[in-house]
């Protein structure tokens, strides 16, 4: 609260319910100008309708006999941009269709918690890292990092994103850590050729968050291929080689097989390499009860080496009926891909109240999101405008799928049709 030295208007009565008795005892602005000049010093002011509120206060230290000048950011304009065709862009219809709880609103720390909020939505919407590069190329070249100790003590150890940029704001590199402190600290002492570049053009490092090993995965790829960074190696394409087939035999069994990735055919899921594939149908073999010579594993005329010692029920020799050992083996197949699934995967946030999310729409991915509440996943909307869209491609689905495989902790809500 300030005192404004002036009666409250009616009409602003109405709209905050804060009135002049309320005003009595607080601070007038005179006495709290210093302060807000030290905490803004060398930031970016962030508002939601940013010209309103900066244009408050150049006038009132105007006349203080203060020119006040800040660089701003306004939330309204990159909301109209990263999420356009809502209904309303006020911050309380905005962040109400986001499912982005507000509460003590008209009042500084409700807003002002709720505009958070809504910036770190737009900035994970902000897939060509747009507002952070024009936020470093603003910056005065003294008032970054003037070494590489210095750049480091501001990462956290956290899992997720980094980004390392030029003098000019630009992206020269871009990487994902379980640890970005420490795999920075790797780029600044590592001795080969792209650490030394690294070395020699970073101005700035800065980082997103995501809690999530997925989630910092997909955001690489995916930034990596919009931003082009100088420094990063082209992105591998088809780094997956093996994928997983099935076909029906002649005598009506589902056969499994892990195959060279074939052009023009999809598989169910796909391995980087021969050995992570076999090791994979080994697991399925004994985890479902399969038969090792319908699954490629063994090659015989006559029965797999498991009949031979009743370990398996006899597929390979027509003892056990297509009906019985089908259903195992479909099971495998559609708990190792998503087509034409409505499915959100959701696994660890930024923080300990948030989760993140990752949206499945009839087998395609749609892209990532944070939420805090349980209604904005319950509300599809609600949920469809949390989420960052993202390119559904093979590097995505190999990310998504090899991970579902290795991580038994990842909680999957079919959302159904």
């Amino acid at each position: 609260m300030v005192n404004p030295e002036r009666e409250i208007q009616p009409f602003v009565v109405n709209l905050t319910g804060i009135n002049s008795h309320m005003l009595r005892n607080a601070p007038k602005f005179y006495e709290v100008a210093k302060r807000i000049v030290e905490i803004t010093e060398d930031t970016i002011l962030v508002a939601h309708n940013a010209d309103f509120d900066y244009r408050i206060l150049k006038t009132e230290f105007s006349r203080l006999g203060f020119a006040f000048k800040r660089k701003t950011i306004c939330t309204v304009e990159l909301s109209q941009q990263l999420i356009p065709d809502m209904e309303s862009y006020s911050l309380g219809k905005l962040t109400r269709a986001l499912g982005i709880p507000v509460s003590d609103r008209h009042r500084a720390n409700g807003d002002a918690l709720a505009t958070v909020k809504l910036f770190k939505m737009l900035l994970n919407k902000d897939s060509d890292k747009t507002i952070i590069k024009q936020a470093i190329r603003i910056e005065k070249k003294s008032t970054l990092a003037p070494n590489l100790k210095d750049i480091i003590e501001e990462l956290p150890s956290d899992t997720g994103v980094y980004y390392i940029h030029d003098a000019n704001g630009n992206i020269i590199y871009i990487g994902k850590s379980n640890n970005i402190r420490k795999r920075i600290t790797q780029h600044f002492t590592n001795k080969n050729s792209k650490s030394k570049k690294i070395q020699v053009q970073v101005a700035a490092v800065t980082y997103e968050k995501t809690g999530s090993e997925l989630v910092a995965l997909l955001k690489e790829s995916e930034e990596i291929k919009t931003n082009k960074p100088l420094l990063n190696r082209a992105l591998k394409r088809n780094n997956f080689t093996q994928g997983l087939y099935s076909f029906t035999d002649e005598n009506g069994y589902i056969n499994l097989r892990i195959t060279h990735i074939k052009k023009g055919q999809k598989p169910i899921t796909t391995f980087t390499n021969r050995k992570s594939g076999v090791s994979f149908m080994n697991r399925m073999v004994e985890s479902y009860e399969l038969c090792n010579k319908l699954c490629g594993l063994e090659k015989s005329e006559t029965s797999c080496f498991d009949y031979e010692i009743e370990q398996c029920h006899g597929a390979c020799v027509l003892n056990e009926s297509p009906e019985s050992y089908n259903k195992r083996a479909q099971a495998v197949i559609e708990n190792n891909s998503y087509d034409n699934k409505d499915m959100i995967l959701i696994d660890r946030g930024r923080d300990i109240d948030e989760k993140s999310v990752i949206l499945i729409v009839d087998g395609v991915f749609k892209g990532i999101g944070f939420f805090d509440l349980n209604h904005q996943i319950n509300n599809r909307d609600i949920l469809e405008s949390l989420i960052t869209p993202m390119d559904n491609n093979r590097d995505t689905q190999h990310i998504i799928q090899s991970y579902m495989r290795k991580n038994k902790r990842l909680k999957i809500v079919d959302l159904g049709n």
